[in-house]
């Protein structure tokens, strides 16, 4: 994206989605105040900021609407220049009109997301909580909300001012002692200085590793529901969201591709996945079917294993055996038709081990119990006062952050040279400084805000 913050422009988008009784239409720049005035009938020039004010748009003698003017004065607005925001009639035709007019004015029509990235051209934010602008735009949960927030008040962009605030210190007394080299003096105490590592290494790690539940939260806790051909599947899916979303049918095989689908309980997203049913098979498309299944199931952070039938304690670990779940993936078992067969002995059986819950798919009998499992499952790994990571970028800049901590560490315990530890100390600072925007490229931003809506 081209920079225009530095070329004295004036740029106009609607702020609003079409299709609402009120539009939205922004200006910012060193002329948006004087451009709205120029269509508006009452005089802004020498209005005051943060005002709002009532009056007419027209395009000469031909009346466009009604309109209320809110006018921010440079350096106190979203962008820290000069703005307004025209609230006008939702009528997709007013809007086009009016943004024709402000450009036939003298605006430009501003690219995707370019006011907030002159918010953090002009230090109104950092990179970070710009990057938190769109998530907050994108949240569909609570737990997504409460993340992107956090991150765009700015309490990520703190923590990390202090890891890097704490780095420099380190750096300035070790090239203190490359200006004294022939004296051979040591500024830093080198023991204080490895806990100091070890300290900000831990921090990163904890960070990064914050990632999975940020990343979960933010695009949906996925939850795979497997079985069984005919273990009720598709039925717990179209319980679960109330409505005949999956083909329910008494032909084993039915499902032969996943069915996926979106539900929020208690502020949390849940992508739930129905798969197809587990069993061996000579059907091409079954097979495929069962392949992506598994596919699925690898990546899920939480798995559902239907168990339909009476099976003993061996035959059950022998299913849970063959889902191959990894340490991170919890694993909820679900006795099915629980009208049908008695479930006590082998729930009595697994309940040490695996969580075991007895339902009726059929009659919604359990489903209630199971959803509020779901729940404590993921809100057990948010903590509420916890800073979480939810973005790639950061994580990756985190990860090479911590493996420059680590060579800078045993470069302290070998007796490397100060100025070798501290090349590895600036690495930290750079991977650091890439996530609140304190280093970066044309590149990193123009792919940043190109991903932002049009008007943010």
């Amino acid at each position: 994206m081209q920079n225009r913050a530095d070329n004295l422009t004036t740029i106009a988008a609607p702020a609003t989605g079409p299709g609402g009784a009120i539009s939205l239409i922004r200006l910012s720049g060193p002329r948006a105040i004087a451009i709205t005035e120029s269509i508006f009938s009452k005089p802004l020039a020498d209005a005051e900021g943060y005002t709002v004010h009532f009056g007419t748009i027209a395009d000469g003698d031909r009346l466009l609407d009604e309109a209320l003017v809110s006018v921010f004065r440079a350096p106190r607005s979203y962008t820290g220049e000069d703005m307004t925001e025209i609230a006008c009639h939702g009528s997709s035709f007013v809007t086009r009109e009016i943004l024709s007019l402000l450009v036939r004015r003298g605006a430009e029509p501003a690219t995707a997301g370019e006011f907030t990235r002159r918010a953090f051209l002009n230090g109104k934010l950092d990179l970070s909580q710009a990057e938190a602008v769109a998530d907050l735009i994108a949240s569909e949960s609570g737990a997504a909300h409460r993340i992107a927030l956090n991150q765009m008040r700015g309490g990520y962009a703190a923590e990390l001012t202090v890891l890097r605030q704490k780095l420099l210190h380190i750096t300035s007394l070790l090239e203190l002692e490359l200006d004294f080299s022939e004296e051979d003096v040591e500024f830093a105490d080198r023991s204080e200085l490895e806990n100091l590592l070890n300290d900000i290494h831990t921090r990163c790690r904890t960070l990064a590793g914050s990632f999975r539940t940020g990343n979960v939260l933010k695009n949906g806790v996925p939850v795979a529901i497997a079985g069984a051909p005919n273990a009720g599947k598709s039925t717990l899916l179209n319980r679960l969201l109330g409505e005949e979303r999956a083909i329910v049918s008494d032909i084993p095989g039915t499902t032969r591709d996943f069915i996926e689908e979106t539900i929020v309980l208690a502020g949390i997203r849940f992508r739930f996945i129905d798969t197809a049913g587990l069993r061996h098979t000579e059907d091409a498309a079954e097979a495929l079917g069962i392949g992506r299944a598994r596919e699925r199931i690898g990546r899920a952070a939480v798995v559902l294993l239907l168990i339909s039938e009476p099976l003993s304690a061996e035959e059950a670990a022998e299913r849970i055996r063959t889902l191959q779940l990894s340490g991170e993936q919890r694993l909820i078992v679900l006795l099915n038709k629980n009208d049908l067969w008695n479930t006590v002995p082998l729930s009595e059986k697994l309940a040490p081990k695996y969580p075991v819950l007895s339902i009726s798919a059929r009659s919604g009998d359990g489903t209630d119990t199971l959803q509020e499992m779901l729940v404590h499952a993921v809100a057990d790994d948010i903590p509420e006062d916890t800073l979480i990571v939810s973005n790639i970028r950061h994580y990756e800049a985190l990860i090479h952050a911590s493996e420059a901590l680590e060579a800078a560490t045993k470069g302290l315990r070998t007796g490397l040279s100060a100025d070798l530890i501290s090349e590895e100390i600036r690495q930290v600072l750079y991977h650091l400084g890439t996530i609140t925007g304190e280093i970066t490229t044309d590149d990193i931003l123009g792919n940043i805000f190109s991903k932002f809506c049009i008007g943010k």
